[in-house]
C-alpha cells in the first residue's frame, strides 16, 4: 500500500469523523430546539387544526431547509423546520398527557426511542456495513404506510391505525440503520442534510412508538 493511499484512507476517516461530530451536535440542538418548541405549543393549547397546520408548514420548510442546505443559511433554515415541527407536535403530546399516566407514557416512549436510536447508530457506525441494499424495501413501505394512513383518515380504524404505526416504527428502525450508514460510507456528506435524515427518523419513530405505547389507554 501506497503513502499516498494510506494519506487518502486518513484523510477519509477524518472528514467521516468531522461529518458525525457535526452531525450529532446539530442534531442534539434540534431535538432540544423541537422539544422547547413542543412545551410551548403545549402550554398554549394548540387545537388539532393548528396542528395540521404547523405540520403543512413544517413540510414546506424541510424543501426550504435541504435546497438551502449547502448555503450558508442551511443553519437558519434546519432550525426554522426542526422547531416548526415540534410546536406540531403540541396537541398529540397533550393528548397523551391528559391521560392517567401520560407524562410517564410520553417519558417512556421517548426513552425508548433514544434507546433505540443510540443503539442502531452506535451499530451502523461501530461495524461500518453497509446498509443501501435496503433502500427499495424503506421506500416502498414508506409508501405503503403514507397511503394506508391517509385511506385509514376516512375509514377511521383503529386496528389500521396501530398497523400503520406499528409499520411507521419498523420502517424508521431501518431507516436509522440505513441514514448513518450513508454518512459512514460516504453516501452523505453534507451534516445538515444528514441532520435533517437522522431528525425525521428519530421524531417519527418517537411518534409512532408514544400511539402504540398508548393504545391501552386510547378511546
Amino acid at each position: 500500500m501506497s503513502q499516498q493511499t494510506v494519506y487518502s484512507a486518513d484523510q477519509s476517516r477524518t472528514q467521516v469523523n468531522k461529518l458525525l461530530k457535526n452531525t450529532y451536535m446539530l442534531l442534539s440542538m434540534t431535538l432540544a430546539f423541537s422539544a422547547v418548541c413542543a412545551g410551548l405549543a403545549m402550554a398554549m393549547q394548540i387545537g388539532p387544526m393548528l396542528s395540521l397546520g404547523l405540520s403543512i408548514g413544517g413540510l414546506v420548510l424541510l424543501f426550504v431547509t435541504l435546497k438551502k442546505a449547502d448555503s450558508q443559511s442551511g443553519i437558519f433554515w434546519v432550525f426554522a423546520f426542526t422547531g416548526m415541527q415540534g410546536a406540531s407536535l403540541g396537541y398529540i403530546l397533550n393528548h397523551y398527557a391528559g391521560m392517567a399516566n401520560g407524562p410517564q407514557l410520553i417519558m417512556q416512549a421517548l426513552g425508548l426511542t433514544s434507546l433505540i436510536f443510540i443503539t442502531l447508530s452506535g451499530y451502523a457506525i461501530t461495524t461500518k456495513k453497509d446498509f443501501s441494499f435496503m433502500r427499495g424495501f424503506l421506500v416502498a413501505g414508506l409508501v405503503i404506510v403514507i397511503v394506508g394512513s391517509i385511506v385509514n383518515i376516512f375509514l377511521g380504524s383503529g386496528p389500521v391505525f396501530m398497523a400503520m404505526n406499528a409499520g411507521i416504527a419498523l420502517l424508521m428502525t431501518g431507516f436509522i440503520l440505513y441514514d448513518t450508514s450513508r454518512i459512514v460510507n460516504g453516501g452523505e456528506t453534507n451534516y445538515i442534510r444528514a441532520t435533517v435524515s437522522l431528525y425525521l427518523d428519530f421524531i417519527n419513530l418517537f411518534i409512532a412508538l408514544l400511539n402504540l405505547m398508548g393504545i391501552g389507554n386510547n378511546d
